[in-house]
Parts: C-alpha cells; sequence; structure tokens
C-alpha cells in the first residue's frame, strides 16, 4: 500500500507541474489599454474645466461641509436601512462568488467514491471498494486564465458599482432632506401668507362697511386669500411628498413624520475641482465602466483560444476487496476540429461585447463630463439668481409698505395694493427656490466629481 501512496503523490505532483504550461493572461492595465486606446478617449478629455472653479483637490469628505449634524445622522441610517443599497450589496456578493467559482478552474479537482455489495450468497462474499481521484485542465494557453481575470474584473466593477450606489445614496439623502426643509419652509411662509391677506380682507370689509371702499376692493381681497389657502394646501401637500420620499431612503415607513430644519442650510464656500482627467481614475462608475471594459478583453481572449486544444489529466487511486490497490494516471485531448460554426459565433459575440464595453466607457465618461459642468455652471449661475431675487424680494418688500400706506389713507385701490403685494410674494417663493435649488446643485457637484462622502 505504501508504494503505490508513493506514485500517487509522485503523479499528483507530475499534473500539478503541468499547470505552469499556462499559456501568459495580460494584466488589467494590458487589458484596458488594448481597447481604451481605440477610442481616442485622451483626445475627448479637456485640460480644465470651461466652467469657473477654483483649483486644488477634491473634497472627500464633502456631507460634512454642510455642517447639518442631522444630515449626517440620516447618511448613516440611509446607509444601514436602505433597500436599494442593500439589492447592490447582494449582487457584489454574487459576482464575488463568481469570480471564486471561476478561479476554481486553476485548481484540481479531487473526488472521493465509494461502493459497497452484499450479493445475498454463502458463495458469494461482500463486495467493497473505494477511490481518490484528481482531475485537473492543464490550461496551456492561457484560456482558462483567462476566463477566471474576466470574471475578477466583473467583480471589481460590481464593486465599483456599489461605491457609486453607496456615494449616490448619500447625495439622494442630502437631496432630499434639503428639499424637505425647502418645503417646510415654503409652507411656513405659505402660511404667514395667508394671515396677512386674511387681515387685508378685514381692512377691507371695514373700510367697505364705513364707506371708504367698495365691494370690488373685498371680492378682490377674498379672491387672493383663497388662492393664498390653495397655494398653502400645494406646499404642504409637497411637504408631505418630499418627507415620504426622505423615509423612503431611509428605510422607514413613509408616513411623512420626519421633522425637518425650520431653516436652509447655507451653501458651503465653493468647492475644488480639480481637472477633467481625474475623474476617470475617481469616480467608481468610470472605474466599473473599465473594468468591464477588461472584462470583455478577456471574454474576447477566452473565445479565441476555445480554437485550441485542451489537455486533461487525471490520478485515481481504488482500492477493494479483490486487489489491494491500483494506481493510474490518464491523460486527455481534445482538438475542436468542426463544431457548427459555434466557436466563430462566440468569438463574434465576444467582439460585440468589446464593441459594447468601449462605447459605454466613452459615453459614461462624456455624461460624467457634461455632470461635472453643468455643475459648475449651475453654482455661479444660481448664486447669482440668488442674489438677483434677494434684490427683488427687499425692493418690492419697500414698495408694498409704500402701497399699503397708500392704500390705507384712500389714495389707490385695492387692485394696486395686491398687485404689489403679489410681486412681492412670488418673489419670495423664487428665493427659497434657488436657495434650494442651489444646494441639490452642490451635492450633484459632489457626486460629478466622485468624491467620497466620508
Amino acid at each position: 500500500m505504501k508504494k503505490y501512496s508513493t506514485t500517487m503523490a509522485l503523479m499528483l505532483g507530475m499534473a500539478i507541474s503541468l499547470s505552469g504550461c499556462s499559456g501568459h493572461v495580460a494584466s488589467h492595465d494590458e487589458a484596458v489599454q488594448s481597447i481604451k486606446s481605440a477610442t481616442q478617449n485622451d483626445k475627448r478629455v479637456a485640460n480644465s474645466w470651461s466652467a469657473a472653479e477654483s483649483g486644488g483637490l477634491v473634497d472627500d469628505g464633502w456631507i460634512q461641509g454642510f455642517n447639518d449634524p442631522q444630515l449626517l445622522e440620516l447618511v448613516s441610517e440611509a446607509e444601514a436601512n436602505n433597500f436599494g443599497l442593500k439589492i447592490s450589496a447582494a449582487r457584489l456578493q454574487q459576482a464575488e462568488a463568481l469570480a471564486r467559482q471561476a478561479g476554481a478552474a486553476l485548481k484540481p479537482s479531487v473526488g472521493l467514491s465509494g461502493a459497497y455489495s452484499d450479493r445475498n450468497s454463502d458463495a458469494l462474499g461482500e463486495l467493497y471498494g473505494g477511490g481518490l481521484k484528481v482531475s485537473w485542465e492543464a490550461d496551456v494557453w492561457g484560456r482558462v486564465g483567462s476566463a477566471v481575470a474576466g470574471a475578477e474584473e466583473a467583480a471589481e466593477a460590481s464593486q465599483a458599482d456599489f461605491e457609486f450606489a453607496r456615494q449616490s445614496l448619500a447625495a439622494a439623502t442630502a437631496n432630499g432632506w434639503f428639499l424637505a426643509t425647502g418645503s417646510k419652509v415654503l409652507t411656513d411662509y405659505a402660511g404667514e401668507v395667508v394671515q396677512l391677506l386674511e387681515q387685508t380682507v378685514k381692512i377691507a370689509m371695514t373700510k367697505e362697511s364705513v364707506g371708504q371702499g367698495t365691494m370690488q376692493s373685498v371680492h378682490l381681497a377674498k379672491a387672493d386669500l383663497a388662492s393664498a389657502q390653495e397655494a398653502e394646501r400645494k406646499a404642504l401637500s409637497a411637504q408631505e411628498n418630499a418627507k415620504r420620499s426622505l423615509e423612503l431612503l431611509l428605510g422607514r415607513y413613509p408616513a411623512a413624520e420626519l421633522e425637518t430644519a425650520a431653516t436652509i442650510t447655507a451653501v458651503p464656500p465653493p468647492v475644488a475641482a480639480g481637472i477633467p482627467s481625474e475623474i476617470l481614475e475617481r469616480r467608481p462608475d468610470l472605474i466599473a465602466a473599465e473594468s468591464r471594459v477588461a472584462a470583455a478583453f478577456y471574454k474576447q481572449q477566452e473565445a479565441e483560444l476555445l480554437h485550441l486544444p485542451r489537455f486533461n489529466f487525471s490520478i485515481g487511486l481504488s482500492i477493494n476487496n479483490l486487489t489491494n490497490a491500483i494506481s493510474n494516471l490518464a491523460a486527455g485531448i481534445f482538438a475542436p476540429l468542426y463544431t457548427g460554426g459555434a466557436i466563430e459565433a462566440e468569438v463574434e459575440r465576444a467582439t460585440a461585447v468589446q464593441k459594447e464595453a468601449i462605447a459605454s466607457y466613452g459615453q459614461t465618461a462624456l455624461t460624467a463630463f457634461k455632470e461635472v459642468e453643468t455643475a459648475l455652471a449651475g453654482e455661479e449661475h444660481l448664486a447669482k439668481r440668488q442674489e438677483y431675487l434677494q434684490t427683488v424680494v427687499e425692493e418690492n418688500f419697500k414698495a408694498y409698505g409704500l402701497v399699503k400706506t397708500q392704500y390705507d389713507v384712500g389714495k389707490i385701490d385695492m387692485l394696486d395694493l395686491l398687485s404689489v403685494q403679489n410681486k412681492w410674494i412670488q418673489a419670495k417663493i423664487a428665493l427659497v427656490d434657488v436657495e434650494t435649488q442651489r444646494l441639490l446643485n452642490r451635492t450633484g457637484l459632489h457626486l460629478a466629481l466622485g468624491g467620497s462622502f466620508e
């Protein structure tokens, strides 16, 4: 039995040594550059952003820049409970398992078998036996290695997808918080407008009762009051919807019960945007697209190698009650001669997947550049709009004070008063809206730049 064990060990060592005959498998950089260079993406990357921005490194802790402790708590809650992120995590686990499964093809397969038979006769004894078998495919041409590398790149892409999902969730949570807060501010302001117009109606009715006003003024005041009440109800509905959307991100029941802040968060100072080429290496979705380019390369390489022979080896040791031990070494070769065009079709399909990966990477990159450019331009435009609207609100409020005095002394009628009053109200609403948009644009800029929120 000992000599058979020795023979078994020698044969196993010889089979394992054959694995060293595997063909060359390209590195990640080689795989990516072999395809990315054909897209000439380097010619489509600007040296600097066209929109004005500050230099320096992109902030990796942008969520803290808003100086809002409650927002930090909400982001942590969303990361722990959001079901969409859990789906992304499960997909990542699936991809990692597939990569490990593919990697198993490079290792020996060891099996143990056993059998027993009672032949139910005094003349015939029991029959039993068992065996150990080790099988292996020598990756002479690197086909199996290419398959493994492709699966690993796919897992890397899933890892980057998961990270981008985390960053997107943080940005969505911040946006949800800002929208809910902005909706509350508008709802509160709508309530103040209703109270203001209720006083206007009382004044109109009092003046009409003493002969200093007309019923027309009363009707106009009541109509404006009803419009304000409708606007208040609309703002309240928007606030509830914003709360429900945020609660959904947090993994809570969407009951619109979340307490929001009473004032809109101030926009932090301008952020550093770096240079365009940096986001190719920083944004997780672009990293995922790059890994898919590499995976497509390996898949096409694997398909091309299907034309070449496969070498399979197996080593077995059997023990039974008839002979002490039997060992064997078997080697096999399979060289495809005619497959009805199946291999050629697989090569064509893999080549088409390559083309898709190239186009997808280029489109994702251009879209990323557009998102940054749009957000950077938005920083400037929205800041100016807020400045102008602040002036509009202040000047209209001053004008309202003057016409209110003129109305009280009977120099102008209700229509003139309501006209100026409505301009002031609408300007205030527009100002709150732009203040909220600036916060949304800032989170969009951080997400577009690829800076981590941690």
